[in-house]
């Protein structure tokens, strides 16, 4: 058995926050006339207090840290690489004097 999420825009979540803090009536109020599960608008509240305008980005969208490390996570991958490809660059000759033989001998 499913249930189906629904999913509220950014505006819709910063207007009923507004309404919230403008109107007379209580969160619970306001849950039950914009047909809102008992709670959301408190958690859509304390969101924007925490993340300031990065709040409500959006399903698979990242923060601008969680970009940055990302970005930086995947050049330090292709660095590791790139000294391992060197690290046996660099092994190669030091093979070959151990072996006693010259490139020209081969």
């Amino acid at each position: 058995m499913s249930t189906n999420r629904r999913a509220y825009t950014r505006d819709f979540k910063q207007e009923a926050i507004r309404l919230s803090e403008t109107s007379h009536k209580t969160s619970a109020e306001l849950e039950a006339d914009l047909g809102l599960p008992t709670g959301l608008l408190a958690k859509w509240k304390r969101q924007l207090a925490e993340e300031g305008k990065e709040a409500f980005r959006g399903q698979g969208r990242l923060t601008a840290t969680e970009t940055e490390m990302r970005q930086l996570r995947q050049e330090n991958e292709v660095l590791r690489q790139e000294r391992e490809i060197l690290k046996k660059a660099l092994a190669i000759p030091s093979t070959s004097l151990r072996t006693g033989f010259t490139r020209s001998q081969r």
